[in-house]
């Protein structure tokens, strides 16, 4: 398996803008992915996610903020502390108008750049595959709540 990328992708019903807000700011991010979220979707901004009330705290740096387009960011920092000389994995979301709602394409990028023992590197690779088709359909599930509440 050459353990290179994650894609996903999902179609939800809501307009690009909506699906941004969803993917960029902390109170969406917090419903749908971790337990809580501290960012600011400015390329640059250093934030943090957080699960389990506090027990894993993970630095993420935004490094692209295209509304209503694109919003990626770096994340999984050796030694769990952002820093732009040190290998990390890139989270990008691609969000593209398709009929009266958005394409939404995850992609997560970097796991050989990571230095990672092979063992190790194939053990994240699961994780994180896992974790995504853990966390996309909870992403569209939640677009689909927002969108049908008045």
């Amino acid at each position: 398996m050459e353990h290179g990328s994650i894609e996903r992708e999902i179609h939800v019903d809501a307009s690009p803008e909506v699906a941004f807000e969803v993917v960029s700011r902390p109170e969406h991010i917090s419903e749908w992915w971790s337990d809580a979220a501290d960012i600011e979707a400015v390329p640059g901004a250093v934030g943090e996610l957080v699960w389990g009330d506090r027990a894993e705290v993970v630095p993420i740096t935004v490094v692209k903020a295209d509304p209503p387009r694109l919003f990626s960011f770096r994340w999984c920092y050796p030694g769990g502390k952002a820093d732009d000389d040190t290998a990390s994995l890139l989270v990008t979301f691609e969000l593209t108008p398709s009929g009266t709602g958005t394409r939404i394409r995850l992609t997560e990028s970097g796991f050989r750049e990571m230095g990672w023992e092979a063992a190790k590197l194939e053990e994240q690779y699961r994780e994180h595959s896992a974790g995504w088709d853990t966390f996309v359909p909870r992403l569209g599930a939640y677009l689909a709540r927002l969108v049908s509440t008045p």
